[in-house]
């Protein structure tokens, strides 16, 4: 599994998305658009340093055991992958059940995208995907917090 989180704008989730992605022995992290991530392109020392701190904060450590990439085209980067390409989003056409997508996926590579926490998956992300799975919600609200998603998403896909 490549996870891949694009456009996600808190630190903290970044940082607990790497511990958990970590502790399920997930193989890459992508990360892309707004995604705080240290080695960004650009950065400057100090807006590094700061970020390093908060991501260290919640990742405890994790952050140092899993390979890290930047990407700064996403787009291209999931149209040459050569697995399969899955959204995680509720109420989009082709979304099926996270309980059902593992049989999908047939033990090949996939990459699991993560889009922003409020907006989720932009449009031109959402095109290269080739399908999109979801969590089921029983109580009030219609979405998880992105890294606790993350967290349900990699253990049921992962195991």
């Amino acid at each position: 599994m490549i996870l891949v989180l694009h456009n996600i704008r808190s630190v903290y989730n970044v940082g607990a998305i790497l511990r958990t992605a970590e502790g399920f022995g997930v193989d890459k992290v992508i990360c892309s658009g707004y995604t705080p991530y240290v080695s960004r392109p650009g950065i400057l020392p100090h807006v590094a340093e700061k970020l390093e701190k908060q991501i260290s904060k919640s990742a405890v450590g994790a952050e140092k055991l899993i390979e890290i990439n930047w990407c700064d085209d996403i787009v291209k980067f999931l149209e040459d992958f050569s697995g399969k390409v899955v959204g995680l989003e509720n109420n989009l056409p082709k979304t099926v059940a996270l309980s059902e997508a593992k049989k999908l996926l047939n033990d090949k590579d996939f990459a699991l995208v993560l889009g922003e926490e409020v907006k989720g998956i932009p449009e031109e992300v959402r095109k290269v995907c080739d399908f999109f799975v979801e969590i089921p919600m029983r109580g009030q609200k219609e979405s998880f917090n992105v890294s606790v998603a993350a967290g349900i998403a990699m253990y049921e896909l992962n195991s």
